[in-house]
């Protein structure tokens, strides 16, 4: 396996691979303006009274959800619209998901982060085409490949002259309906890139309630405690205010009320094994 240095690297105010833990949360999906707005300032607030470094987040299209039925969100056009508002509104970062290569040159110009998606972190294509914006790209390991398979997509969107990458651990397949976090696979993908701890997509139950993905919320502090202790970069959780009515993986998000205090725990870990 190659050997690369965890590299470091800012997006706007956020430093990523500089020891200081920092937080990617939002709703999973735009939901409506207005909404994503007021997870975004609540998120903020949240996170500037911590000082901890704070990148919103929220997806214009949830392209592959289990059910043709499920909401997708507000697509392209009016999402990246959203996007770059709150950025201008509130001076965060934000970052999106990317489905096809063809979006990402209009996804990159209202966002600071382009994200590939697990379940796209081989597309060839998809990863040179977000390279080329030039923005930081964070690859989700996808849930069927070995950490240290995750060479592969950092070496095609390094090929672009972008070394603003990072990786995301979000679990891996254990037979059907079901994910498991191994913690080996955070040291071994820092030796390729820096390291996210995704919360709330390792606790999901993919298509396990009748065309939409289960989860379970419960267990998010205890993996978010592991993930820091074993010195992950940042966290990803998926926040939301009422997750009974969310619109899209509502069953494995982090009920805005339990943030902070999940937060104020893990600087504390963090700052004990610094």
């Amino acid at each position: 396996m190659a050997n690369f240095m965890a590299n470091t690297f800012e997006i706007g105010p956020v430093q990523v691979g500089a020891e200081k833990l920092f937080l990617i949360a939002g709703p999973c999906v735009i939901e409506s303006e207005s909404h994503a707005r007021t997870m975004a300032d609540a998120i903020q607030k949240i996170t500037s009274d911590l000082h901890i470094p704070y990148i919103f987040k929220a997806s214009f299209d949830k392209a592959n959800r289990t059910s043709v039925k499920s909401f997708r969100g507000p697509g392209l056009h009016e999402g990246a619209r959203i996007l770059k508002a709150i950025a201008a509104s509130t001076g965060l970062p934000v970052l999106t998901d990317v489905h096809e290569a063809d979006q990402c040159a209009a996804v990159a110009e209202a966002v600071d982060v382009l994200q590939i998606p697990a379940f796209l972190c081989r597309q060839t294509d998809l990863l040179v085409a977000a390279g080329r914006t030039g923005r930081a790209v964070n690859i989700k390991k996808g849930q069927f490949v070995a950490p240290w398979d995750m060479q592969y997509p950092v070496e095609k969107l390094r090929s672009t002259g972008n070394e603003r990458v990072f990786l995301t651990e979000r679990g891996a397949s254990f037979g059907y309906n079901n994910l498991v976090v191994d913690f080996r696979s955070l040291p071994v993908m820092r030796k390729l890139a820096p390291v996210v701890f995704d919360g709330t997509h390792s606790v999901q139950q993919p298509s396990a309630a009748h065309g939409v993905s289960g989860g379970q919320p419960e267990f998010i502090p205890l993996l978010a405690r592991a993930a820091v202790a074993a010195g992950v970069d940042g966290l990803f959780l998926e926040v939301h205010d009422n997750p009974a009515e969310a619109k899209s993986d509502g069953a494995n998000a982090l009920d805005l009320k339990h943030l902070k205090p999940l937060l104020e725990t893990l600087l504390a870990i963090h700052q004990a094994v610094r």
